[in-house]
């Protein structure tokens, strides 16, 4: 009886994906209003948010844009819009200020920190919003960073000192969200979830 050795399977190897600058993913990808953020290299499809969301990043705006412009403090903008922190680095945050000194780093995107960013927390960007955002942020010196929790029905805000971030605040509907970046700036936590 003659016994034939099986050729062990060798299973395909799994091509690395591949790794983006912005400038080639800018180049080769049209305009869109998808969610669309590169990390270190990796291009990553976000779902778009929910109208919920959408509704409370929005209220958020609307009230930082209107204190920026009552105190000509400088610009804010939404989503979908690239802030450009590095060449393999780029992120949509869901709201920003960029403050009068800064304001070079704006151009079609913004190219470098904001001075303050938003971010609504959903089901699937609770991870990268509180943590790996969260990271990135306090290394590229982004100087506040707010976090609204729709789910826990929170507002924390975090402030850069000596480039790591502390805990400013951690508010709940009924009290005020303050900024410390923006002297004299709070919203209403229940007007947020409202």
């Amino acid at each position: 009886m003659q016994v034939i050795a099986a050729k062990p399977r060798v299973a395909p190897k799994r091509q690395p994906a591949r790794l983006w600058t912005f400038d080639e993913l800018v180049t080769a990808l049209p305009e869109s209003n998808r969610p669309t953020e590169l990390w270190d290299g990796e291009l990553i499809m976000l779902p778009s948010p929910s109208f919920f969301h959408q509704q409370i990043a929005e209220r958020f705006h609307d009230k930082l844009k209107a204190w920026v412009r009552k105190h000509r403090l400088g610009k804010t903008a939404t989503a979908p819009l690239d802030m450009v922190l590095s060449p393999r680095r780029a992120v949509q945050p869901d709201v920003l200020f960029v403050g009068n000194e800064h304001l070079h780093v704006i151009r079609d995107r913004v190219m470098g920190a904001a001075d303050l960013v938003a971010e609504v927390i959903s089901p699937e960007s609770r991870r990268r919003d509180r943590i790996d955002k969260r990271d990135r942020y306090e290394q590229h010196g982004v100087r506040e960073y707010w976090l609204i929790d729709p789910e826990a029905q929170t507002v924390e805000v975090l402030y850069l000192v000596a480039e790591r971030y502390e805990l400013l605040g951690r508010w709940h509907p009924g009290e005020r969200a303050r900024s410390r970046l923006l002297r004299g700036f709070s919203i209403s936590v229940s007007d947020l979830f409202g």
